[in-house]
């Protein structure tokens, strides 16, 4: 199980996937090239939860499909100060999704 964890000091913000800083995947779109951020409905949380799900889900389009609503409902919830995240979470997160709108896939890593 993969553990992802966002940690602020001062203005500075880092997010690690299990120990390792997460790619931030700007390939893939670039919403903040200056970096992560949550708590809010931005643009450095939208590219954080693009970045966890394409490491998440190793699909960029799966990523790509998802990750506005996965910002919405996890990312621009997360406390200010800090937060950790599983996979077995973001698998319960991306399911509820797919019931929302059953056109959507539903990935378990």
């Amino acid at each position: 199980m993969k553990r992802y964890e966002g940690k602020r000091q001062g203005y500075a913000v880092s997010v690690t996937v299990d120990g390792w800083r997460l790619n931030p995947r700007l390939d893939l779109w670039n919403h903040s090239p200056t970096g992560f951020e949550w708590g809010y409905g931005g643009s450095g949380p939208a590219q954080l939860a693009l970045a966890i799900l394409a490491d998440h889900c190793f699909d960029a389009d799966q990523a790509l499909n998802f990750y506005q609503r996965f910002k919405w409902a996890v990312i621009a919830e997360l406390p200010h100060r800090g937060w950790i995240l599983t996979s077995d979470q973001i698998d319960a997160v991306l399911c509820s999704l797919r019931d929302r709108e059953p056109l959507l896939d539903c990935v378990a890593s």
